[in-house]
C-alpha cells in the first residue's frame, strides 16, 4: 500500500504497544484500515499493535463503557458534536498539539472546525464522504429524464419514473439515520444552513411554521408515493435491490453506497450521482459530508505511539491510499493528497470544493444531539409512514426539545 520506509524515514522507530478500537465492521473499509495499520505495524517492527473491529451499530453503544473502563490507545468516531459528550466528559485527550504541527495545520485546516469544541482539538479526521443522490441513469435515459436542477423538474421526473412502474427513492427506514438524511437535505434546501444548524443546537421550536414547510415538501414526495413500500423494514443494506433490480431509480445515500452497488452488478455505466437539487432559489446550496475521526481515549497508556499513528493516518500518502476508489472510495482530508480516478469521488470533490457555498453539516446525528436525534429520527421515520400523524409528532418532539434545552 504505502511505503513504510518513506514514513519511517523522518520518524524514530516506535516500540512498546498500540490497541486500536475500530468501528469500520463493513468488509471494505475493514480491509483498508487493517491494511494501514499493518503498514504502519512494518514502519515500526518493534511496536505491538492490538486491533479490535467492533461491529458499527454495537460500537454506538459500546464507547461510553469503553472509554471509561479499560480504554484503547485510539479508537474511531465522528467529528462535530457527536464528539461533544466524550470532551465534556473528559474521555477524550486534547489533541491541539498535533494541530500546531505545521504538516497539520495546513493541510487539514478544511476540516480543523469540524474537530474543535471549546478553541480545542479532540481528534483527527480520516475521511469525509459526499452525500447526494445515486440514480440509475440507464433508467433516465430511457424514460427521457436529466438530472433535476430544481424541486419541480425533481417531482415531474418522479412521476414519469411512477408511470413506468418504478419507485422514485429506495430507502431503509429500519436505520433511522437514513430519514435523516432526508430531512438534512430538505431543511437545507427549504430554508438554508444556518436555519439548520439553528435546529440542531435547539434553538427553533419544532412546531414552528418555517419547519412545518420542510415537512409540507417532503410530504409532496410522499403523497406521490415516491418511495418503496414498507421501507421502514429494511436496513439501508437491504434497500439496495431495489435500486439494483430496477424498481427503484434513486437512492439519497453516501458515497458509500457506491461499492455495494458496483459488487451488485451495477456498471458506472448505469450508475450516476447528482447533487440534491435547489428547492428555495433564494438558500445557497449546502451538503452533508460526514466526517469520520480517530481519537485518542483520556485514558489511554501508550498515546505518544498513539500520536504517531495519528499523525500516519493524516499524511498525504497514506490520506491518498486509503481514500481511493479500491478502497473507502471517499474524500482525503489532507488537501496534498490526490483524489482517485473515481467518478463519484471527482464528483463529490468538485460539488464540495466548487458547488456547496452554504456549508458543510456533519449529518442529523451528528449536527442533534445524541438524545434529540435519537428521538427525532423515530418522529422522521413516523412521518414517512404515516405522514398524517406530523402534528402529533412535532409537539412531541418539541417537548424532548424543550426538556433537553432547559
Amino acid at each position: 500500500m504505502l511505503s513504510g520506509a518513506a514514513f519511517a524515514d523522518g520518524h524514530a522507530k516506535l516500540s512498546g504497544d498500540l490497541k486500536i478500537f475500530l468501528d469500520t465492521s463493513n468488509p471494505a473499509p475493514r480491509a483498508t484500515m487493517e491494511k494501514m495499520i499493518a503498514d504502519f505495524g512494518a514502519a515500526n517492527p518493534d511496536l505491538n499493535i492490538e486491533t479490535t473491529v467492533i461491529d458499527r451499530e454495537a460500537y454506538k453503544t459500546q464507547i461510553r463503557n469503553f472509554l471509561t473502563a479499560d480504554a484503547p490507545d485510539v479508537a474511531t468516531w465522528y467529528a462535530a458534536n457527536r464528539m461533544t459528550p466524550y470532551v465534556s466528559a473528559g474521555l477524550f485527550e486534547d489533541i491541539s498539539d498535533l494541530w500546531a504541527e505545521p504538516e497539520i495545520a495546513e493541510n487539514l485546516a478544511s476540516t480543523k472546525g469540524a474537530m474543535t469544541i471549546d478553541g480545542k482539538q479532540w481528534g483527527v479526521p480520516y475521511t469525509y464522504y459526499q452525500w447526494g443522490i445515486y440514480y440509475r441513469k440507464d433508467i433516465y435515459d430511457e424514460l427521457g429524464l436529466s438530472e433535476p436542477t430544481n424541486f419541480d423538474e425533481m417531482k415531474s421526473n418522479c412521476q414519469v419514473i411512477l408511470d413506468s412502474g418504478r419507485k422514485c427513492y429506495t430507502i431503509g427506514s429500519k436505520f433511522l439515520w437514513t430519514a435523516g438524511g432526508w430531512f438534512d437535505y430538505l431543511n437545507m434546501r427549504t430554508h438554508g444552513f444556518d436555519f439548520h444548524m439553528e435546529m440542531a443546537r435547539g434553538e427553533i421550536e419544532w412546531t414552528d411554521d418555517r419547519v412545518r414547510e420542510t415537512f409540507a415538501n417532503w410530504r409532496e414526495l410522499i403523497d406521490m408515493g415516491g418511495y418503496i413500500d414498507n421501507h421502514q423494514n429494511y436496513s439501508w443494506q437491504e434497500a439496495l435491490p431495489f435500486m439494483v433490480n430496477g424498481e427503484a431509480a434513486s437512492y439519497l445515500m453516501g458515497n458509500f453506497a457506491v461499492a455495494p452497488l458496483r459488487e451488485a452488478g451495477l456498471s458506472d455505466d448505469q450508475l450516476d450521482f447528482y447533487q440534491f437539487p435547489s428547492i428555495n432559489p433564494n438558500v445557497e446550496l449546502a451538503e452533508d459530508a460526514p466526517t469520520d475521526t480517530f481519537h485518542i481515549p483520556a485514558n489511554a497508556k501508550n498515546k505518544d505511539n498513539a500520536r504517531a499513528f495519528l499523525r500516519f493516518v493524516v499524511s498525504a500518502d497514506v490520506q491518498t491510499e486509503i481514500n481511493n476508489g479500491a478502497n473507502l472510495g471517499q474524500l482525503p482530508v489532507n488537501a496534498k493528497a490526490s483524489v482517485d480516478d473515481d467518478k463519484f469521488l471527482k464528483e463529490g470533490f468538485a460539488m464540495l470544493s466548487s458547488n456547496s457555498p452554504g456549508g458543510v453539516a456533519q449529518f442529523f446525528d451528528r449536527d442533534y444531539s445524541a438524545e434529540m436525534a435519537a428521538e427525532a429520527m423515530q418522529g422522521l421515520q413516523e412521518f414517512m409512514v404515516i405522514p398524517d400523524n406530523l402534528d402529533e409528532i412535532l409537539a412531541r418532539l418539541e417537548k424532548v426539545r424543550v426538556r433537553i434545552n432547559k
